[in-house]
């Protein structure tokens, strides 16, 4: 028996592979496109191909836990009465309320109040077990307008105008019936038990004038005190965050390929947008052109999913981070020990792929009454709080043994990278050289 692998094997196709002839197969006898949650699965460059270059004689580093390293951010100083003022600079990202249950929603809340951190609502409007317990909750503005009402803008700390997400940049959201229940159809004034597609772009503006407009009009109904973000998938960085300045924002939040999302087509996964990696540069390159680097503040997300990457996004020039698969892993979605489960719904553990079809057994991507119920949100919320406080310590311990006393004085001259590629993206120098790829020197 040939126990080559087929990429080895030169009677096997790299371009048909048995994944693609699988899918081939599958598209020729169901007419139907294929439909995953969760994130892009592809490799691609990210944070783990660059490395930071700690303090030995020509830095001086802090001295472990006894000198102070501080990690707080405010989001939202520009123009809004009311700005965020956050102990930490990991945020959790919006998921909606449909996508997610009830008491997935509470842990966000419970395990971000611990934390000391904000959460975010999702499409499909904001609910009690959230805004009773997030001390700091961002709304969700998006093109469906599902659930919108001026009542709960004002209840929020902040509102995030949703342009793009990383996972379907210039695309809509997808909710499958069986996860549209009573409360949620009520919320979203939409039909019981039928698939539900939300809008790829906002319906009364088409650009970034009407933006500003619209901006404005926020403003107005929430008394100018409510920071008003503005989230843009990884497409074209540079001018989306240009654009996205000129209409008045206050905070920007830039969602890369890695990011995840509870149901949409695999095409636009794994081949609409950038890696996060390659959308960082540009858009600090932007605010900076623009005189408003930290004036307005830069939220990075798609893949984040532990204190190196955070240290790595900081020091490149965000401000902060927002994590949203890894947070529901924190909760315990994919939990092996669950594996039994995974395998009857034609799943296994890890494979984030299932979380559109609303039967999943940790009660956290599900509207079955009888696993929500699995899901203790207290505990679940400690989790998390736990997760959020090891990433910080770990963003922490980076930055005192690079000489850093705030986590926000990382600075790509504290970076390298191990391919040409990701230097290209990050625009640090290839290590072992002073060569950044693309770059006149």
């Amino acid at each position: 028996m040939d126990h080559k692998t087929p990429q080895a094997n030169p009677r096997y196709s790299a371009t048909l592979d048995n994944d693609t002839n699988s899918e081939i197969r599958r598209a020729a006898a169901t007419g139907l496109y294929d439909i995953r949650g969760g994130g892009a699965k592809r490799a691609v460059p990210h944070f783990d191909d660059l490395l930071f270059l700690g303090a030995s004689m020509s830095r001086y580093p802090l001295e472990g836990y006894r000198e102070r390293c501080g990690t707080e951010v405010v989001l939202g100083n520009r123009f809004a009465s009311k700005p965020i003022h956050l102990k930490i600079p990991i945020t959790i990202a919006g998921m909606s309320f449909g996508s997610l249950s009830g008491q997935a929603k509470e842990a966000l809340g419970r395990g971000a109040n611990i934390a000391g951190t904000s959460t975010t609502t999702g499409d499909g409007g904001m609910t009690f077990e959230e805004r009773g317990h997030s001390k700091t909750l961002v709304y969700q503005y998006l093109p469906s307008r599902y659930g919108m009402n001026p009542d709960d803008l004002r209840k929020a700390d902040a509102i995030e105008i949703v342009v793009g997400q990383g996972a379907k940049p210039g695309g809509g959201g997808m909710l499958l019936g069986q996860k549209i229940t009573d409360r949620v159809a009520q919320m979203r004034s939409l039909p019981k038990g039928i698939d539900q597609r939300s809008a790829c772009r906002h319906p009364d503006w088409t650009g970034p004038d009407d933006l500003e407009i619209k901006i404005l009009e926020l403003r107005e109904i929430t008394n100018w005190e409510k920071p008003i973000f503005i989230k843009v998938g990884g497409a074209r960085p540079y001018y989306d965050v240009a654009l996205a300045v000129k209409a008045g924002a206050d905070v920007i939040v830039l969602d890369g390929m890695q990011g995840g999302t509870a149901a949409t087509q695999n095409v636009f996964i794994e081949h609409v947008g950038q890696p996060t990696l390659a959308c960082i540069k540009p858009a600090v390159q932007a605010l900076q052109d623009l005189d408003m680097h930290r004036k307005v503040q830069l939220i990075v997300s798609g893949g984040i999913r532990n204190g190196a990457d955070v240290a790595k996004a900081l020091a490149l020039g965000a401000d902060a981070v927002s994590v949203g698969s890894a947070a529901l892993i924190a909760l315990g979605d994919n939990d092996p020990a669950l594996e039994e489960e995974y395998q009857k719904l034609g799943s296994t553990a890890g494979a984030y792929d299932a979380w559109h079809l609303g039967q999943d057994p940790a009660g956290i991507t599900t509207q079955d009454p009888e696993l929500r119920s699995r899901l203790d949100p207290v505990k679940a919320g400690r989790r998390l709080a736990n997760y959020l406080k090891v990433m910080t310590l770990e963003a922490q311990t980076i930055a005192r043994a690079c000489g850093k006393n705030h986590v926000h004085n990382l600075e790509p001259e504290d970076l390298c990278a191990l391919t040409v590629e990701s230097a290209a993206m990050a625009g640090v120098p290839l290590a072992g050289t002073s060569w950044i790829p693309g770059q006149d020197k």
